[in-house]
């Protein structure tokens, strides 16, 4: 099995790939009509986290299937900065979506979560990021940024989950996703550094990939069933 696994790989990263982008646009859209019923600005950042989780696993793995490995070699440098400022920026919409009442005033009333003063500076933040890695050719800013990222949303999201377990139980799914997300960065982590991209490793990180988004599906399906 691991073998036709590692055989068939390309195929495997295309369905990888198509899967997690189905599942965040599902997700995008769930999210995107709980919001327009609640006008809750944490789940409008949490609906963006997913519409630049969808746009990097398009990027990096179907474009890359669909080119081909020959004609990608050229561009893949532009490829990779894409993915990664993508992540990135997922990543921090993520974090923010718990931070954002701390981090905003309701008299400024930002008319969109994608482009106002806050967000900016994770933009910036996730363009020198992604640039520094491509120039060093690495991933190292990635992980490390993903790896504090995941640190922080998960223990806000725990903060969350006590307060709120009695009223409400996406927190519970939020809290475990979180804590999910932080493994896997730590494991693609080691996967590169000590590892050297072992494919049994990336293989376990494929897997939990898919189980973390299907969390993430299934709490906001429950959330918003009517």
């Amino acid at each position: 099995m691991y073998e036709w696994i590692i055989q068939n790989k390309d195929l495997i990263k295309l369905f990888y790939a198509s899967l997690i982008a189905i599942i965040c646009i599902v997700i995008t859209v769930r999210a995107d009509k709980l919001f327009r019923l609640s006008l809750h600005q944490g789940i409008r950042y949490f609906r963006n986290a997913f519409i630049f989780y969808a746009l990097a696993f398009i990027v990096r793995y179907l474009v890359e299937a669909i080119a081909g490995h020959g004609r990608i070699t050229l561009y893949y440098p532009y490829i990779n900065f894409c993915f990664e400022f993508l992540l990135i920026m997922a990543g921090f919409f993520l974090l923010y979506s718990l931070l954002w009442k701390k981090a905003e005033h309701s008299s400024e009333g930002y008319v969109s979560s994608l482009f106002n003063s806050r967000i900016f500076i994770f933009y910036s933040m996730s363009v020198i990021f992604a640039i520094v890695d491509v120039l060093w050719q690495t991933h190292l800013f990635l992980f490390l940024s993903q790896i504090l990222i995941f640190m922080f949303a998960a223990f806000i999201s725990y903060e969350n989950y006590k307060k709120n377990d009695a009223k409400h139980k996406f927190p519970k799914f939020y809290f475990f996703a979180m804590l999910l997300s932080l493994f896997v960065w730590i494991l693609n982590t080691t996967a590169e550094l000590w590892f050297n991209w072992s494919q049994a490793i990336l293989i376990g990180v494929y897997i939990l990939n898919i189980i973390i988004f299907l969390l993430f599906l299934w709490g906001v399906i429950k959330v918003t069933k009517r």
